[in-house]
């Protein structure tokens, strides 16, 4: 097979095979990746139980979009083989990892959670694996588990309702296997499964516990020379003590493990759910007992160099020498709080390049902790280096710090050091005054071994701060260990840097790589995390970026006091939905770091989601007098302008951004809005070309032009247009834009009286990103809006459960969907009774649309008053949509509020505003597609006006 091209596969090599199939490793000649391609072997080819098998392997993984299943990219058939492409991984699998010795507890607890939240998705959408097992996880290179093999699942059949094999995973349903058979593999079958009898969701997680048992141990837990032992194992006996095998194991891990294998399942752990929670709160409790503070029992160099028979070597007296020339004091001086300094980069004279970029990482942590030191921004220090014509990423000496220094304003800069003494490490900081270049302060300290040179630097960046002028009383008020603030891992804080590098270099997705290589190195690194988080949240994958905000949440234990408000603050803002938590946290930041432009930005950010955009925009202008260089503040400022219908000074703060050489897509959406609210079509088009320009933001554009073309009633080239967004979006793996893609476009048609299509489509979403807030808050409102109210009433059910305290779903989003629903049942007005508690958020911006918002709750009230026959209150809620375009922008809500406010004046007895709106709505649809059912119902309303 090697050297043979199947379809557009050209087959390079051969990895492995087994009773299910032989996998190569192939490249897409379209797509230019390498894939795997697994093929049935000729001997089973024929059948017809191991095709269906392997058919169902495909159709049953290919349901599954989550970052710890492997990918199905498609299914095919060549001169009668039938092959599944799936993404080529590089790693090893589980059971290979494991050999014969159990795994760290940690790498057990990472690896461990990310299978529950595998088997959670794949239970929620209804399907069964029945195999899990150690050889049917893999672990990649950077760590990550992936299930694999689908080999045996079986999708649970339901009486109820579903979208595309959503259920309610708390019902369990069951699955027949053949009278007689087993299906899975011994060793690792639940006792129902080995007794051939229905199984359900928890059968899974008695096989999870299983390989739990092995990962702890290196041994399964029901082992045995023959079937027949192994079966009784199963069904009779309990596997031998964790603490036995494995002395000092967490004993709440054996607690959770034995729960997963409890015979009984409905003594078992009852969802996938409840087993990671607990895997979660043991890692959490791991993590704060693992890792304690670096830098007690640090040694001065004094009480360590011991009088040697051999004399101090040349080499050393002049390295003292150079240490005391370097840091001879000076006259001393003091910063005031208003102050900035700019960070060189360390002087590095240990031949270990560990140290050329972690260090100066480290200082500029240790030194923002500080409320009395104002580091200047690396945003201002790269405008610096640009204006001086030098390369952002260009090694800040300490001649080159001073020049940005004196060109910022800046009051000091700060030069480090790092040199051996015999077998210790010598760290230096100095602070120098640009204008004169006398030395401000000075502090050195030694390290007895690598291992504690960042916590030494802690020591000594604390000590600096006082000569410099702060209080001793907030200097030990907010002194968390370096080494506990950020990772006891210099290799980890090293990747990290790069990765900060890079992203103000080539912005968040340069980031990514190097900040997941920081988490592989230290699973602990709640930083890490954090960027990782804002990363994903900047590309606008709010799911993905979640996910790792919440693990950044759950360690803010080990970061500096600062770093623990930002963490903090995120969480509530965009996990958790709190935001009178992430409002008051925000306050607070801004109380003790008065110049933090970043708290104020988002601060900004929690009014603009409450609607209180006034507030917003003079949080986002002070932010801007902190640090003028921070492309998101223009962008931040722009949109509130927007939404507030100041166009003048939207265009006038998007140009200032512009001035300042800035760049990336959210700017260009907002240049969008702005050109469309304008009707600047030659503004539109040159957006347009730049987002073709960029397959990374390709389908941002292309759903803007979607959503345009709808607005205007062309909905056949909407859909086309939303057919080529989806697919821009999943080339670039970002599967959670594909899917809202699918969610306005099942939106649009069901207002616009296409509700199978809408039907279809929201299942669709809902299929490509199952888990994500805002995937199933606009799937529930499309499904409402279609008329499908058992699927909305679950999604909404679901929603309330997963987000309690989310203010937005709360007080928003679910009394939307539920007054829909609830006015699809012909009680108006229950539903305008409903909508009351979305009244004081209603205009707050959506975190997960393009635009601001496309005012639902006023577009579903003013149908309810419709319903109700006020006309009146009807008209004044389409008017509030028209007055408020600024934040709908092209929303589907924005035209349609034009034939709301029509049936409204005719309602009311008002012929000739009811006239003129008709008209108004007519005109803007002249040329839409003559089929849509809303637009046949209008022209028949105006026909009978008369």
């Amino acid at each position: 097979m090697i050297g043979r091209t199947v379809s557009n596969y050209r087959i390079v090599d051969r990895l492995g095979g087994g009773g299910m199939g032989v996998v190569y490793k192939a490249e897409d000649l379209h797509l230019r990746r390498f894939v795997a391609l697994k093929f049935l072997p000729d001997d089973v080819a024929k059948d017809p139980e191991a095709l269906a098998r392997f058919l169902r392997e495909a159709q049953a993984a290919s349901a599954l979009n989550h970052p710890n299943i492997c990918t199905i990219h498609a299914i095919g058939e060549q001169d009668g083989m039938p092959f599944i492409v799936m993404e080529l991984l590089d790693g090893a699998t589980l059971k290979e990892r494991i050999g014969n010795r159990p795994l760290e507890t940690a790498v057990l607890l990472s690896l461990a959670i990310e299978i529950a939240d595998a088997l959670e998705s794949a239970h929620a959408q209804g399907i069964v694996h029945r195999d899990i097992k150690p050889a049917n996880i893999f672990v990649t290179n950077r760590g990550t588990a992936k299930v694999l093999d689908f080999g045996l699942a079986k999708v649970i059949s339901s009486d109820a309702e579903t979208i595309d094999g959503l259920s309610d995973v708390t019902t369990y349903k069951t699955l027949e296997t053949t009278p007689g058979t087993t299906m899975g593999t011994l060793g690792y079958m639940s006792p129902e499964q080995a007794r051939g009898e229905p199984l359900d969701f928890r059968s899974d997680l008695f096989s999870f516990g299983a390989v739990l048992y092995e990962m702890a141990t290196g041994r399964p837990p029901f082992p045995g020379a023959t079937p027949a032992i192994i079966f009784d194992s199963i069904l009779n006996r309990a596997p031998p003590s964790l603490l036995t095998l494995k002395p000092g194991s967490p004993t709440e891990l054996e607690r959770i493990i034995l729960k997963a294998l409890e015979k009984k399942r409905e003594l078992r752990y009852q969802s996938a759910v409840e087993l990671k929670t607990d895997l979660k709160q043991l890692q959490g409790s791991t993590l704060a007992t693992d890792r304690s503070p670096i830098g007690t029992g640090f040694h001065r160099a004094a009480s360590r160099i011991r009088v040697r028979d051999v004399a101090i070597t040349t080499a050393l007296v002049a390295v003292l020498v150079a240490v005391w020339l370097y840091y001879r004091p000076r006259t001393p001086n003091s910063l005031s709080e208003r102050d900035t300094v700019v960070l060189a980069d360390f002087a590095n004279s240990t031949d270990d390049p560990v140290f050329d970029e972690t260090l100066k990482q480290g200082l500029n942590i240790a030194l923002h902790e500080s409320p009395f030191v104002n580091v200047l921004a690396e945003s201002k220090a790269d405008a610096m280096l640009r204006q001086m014509t030098r390369p952002a990423n260009v090694p800040l000496t300490p001649e080159l710090a001073r020049e940005v220094c004196l060109r910022a304003g800046s009051k000091a800069y700060i030069a480090g050091s790092i040199a051996r003494l015999g077998t210790e490490f010598v760290v230096g900081l100095k602070a120098v005054h640009c204008q004169t270049g006398d030395s401000l302060a000075q502090e050195q300290e030694t390290a007895s071994t690598k291992e504690e040179v960042l916590g030494t630097l802690g020591v000594a960046a604390a000590k600096l701060r006082q000569k410099l002028g702060e209080s001793l009383s907030t200097v030990k008020a907010f002194d968390v260990p370096l080494a506990e603030a950020t990772t006891s891992s210099l290799e980890a804080l090293r990747a990290f840097s790069r990765g900060r590098n890079a992203y103000h270099e080539k912005g968040s997705a340069a980031e990514l790589p190097y900040a997941q290589q920081a988490i592989k190195l230290d699973p602990g690194f709640a930083m890490a995390y954090f960027a990782l988080g804002e990363d994903y949240a900047s590309l606008g994958e709010v799911g993905r970026a979640s996910e790792f905000l919440t693990k950044a949440f759950q360690l803010r234990e080990h970061t500096s006091e600062r770093e623990k408000m930002a963490i903090a603050g995120i969480y509530y803002l965009d996990v958790s939905g709190e935001l009178d938590r992430a409002a008051q946290t925000y306050r607070d930041e801004i109380d003790t770091y008065t110049r933090d432009g970043g708290a104020h930005n988002n601060l900004a950010i929690v009014y603009a989601e409450q609607g209180r955009y006034q507030d917003a925009i003079d949080l986002a202008q002070q932010a801007l007098h902190f640090a003028p260089d921070h492309l998101g503040t223009y962008e931040l400022l722009g949109n509130f302008f927007l939404a507030l219908h100041r166009f003048d000074d939207a265009r006038e703060t998007f140009r200032q951004a512009h001035d300042r050489k800035m760049d990336d897509y959210i700017l260009h959406n907002g240049l969008y809005a702005l050109a469309f609210l304008t009707a600047d079509a030659r503004a539109m088009d040159e957006q347009r070309i730049w987002y073709q320009s960029r397959p990374e933001y390709e389908s941002y554009g292309l759903s803007l032009a979607s959503d345009t073309e709808a607005y205007a009633g062309h909905l056949r080239q909407a859909q086309e247009l939303t057919r080529q967004a989806v697919e821009s979006a999943m080339r670039t793996d970002n599967n959670e834009n594909a899917a809202l893609w699918l969610d306005n476009a099942a939106l649009r048609e069901a207002m616009f009286g296409h509700t199978a299509e809408a039907r279809q489509l929201a299942g669709e979403a809902l299929k490509t990103m199952p888990s994500r807030q805002g995937v199933q808050i606009e799937a529930a409102l499309a499904l409402a809006m279609a008329e499908d109210t058992n699927q909305a009433e679950f999604l909404a059910k679901s929603l309330a459960e997963q987000f309690p305290a989310a203010t937005q779903v709360q007080s928003v989003w679910l009394p939307t969907i539920r007054a829909r629903t609830t006015l699809t049942g012909k009680n108006p007005q229950a539903a305008i009774d409903q909508l009351k508690l979305a009244m004081p958020l209603q205009f707050g911006q959506a975190i997960f649309v393009l635009n601001i918002s496309c005012l639902y709750p006023s577009y579903v009230r003013g149908e309810a008053y419709l319903a109700a026959g006020q006309g009146n209150n009807a008209a004044a809620e389409f008017k509030t949509i028209l007055d408020h375009e600024g934040m709908v922008w092209n929303c589907p809500t924005g035209a349609l509020a034009r034939l709301g406010l029509a049936r409204s004046y005719r309602l009311s007895g008002d012929k000739e505003k009811s006239r003129s709106a008709y008209q108004s709505f007519l005109t803007l649809w002249k040329d839409a597609d003559t089929d849509i059912p809303i637009l046949q119902q209008a022209k028949t309303e105006y026909s009978k006006l008369d």
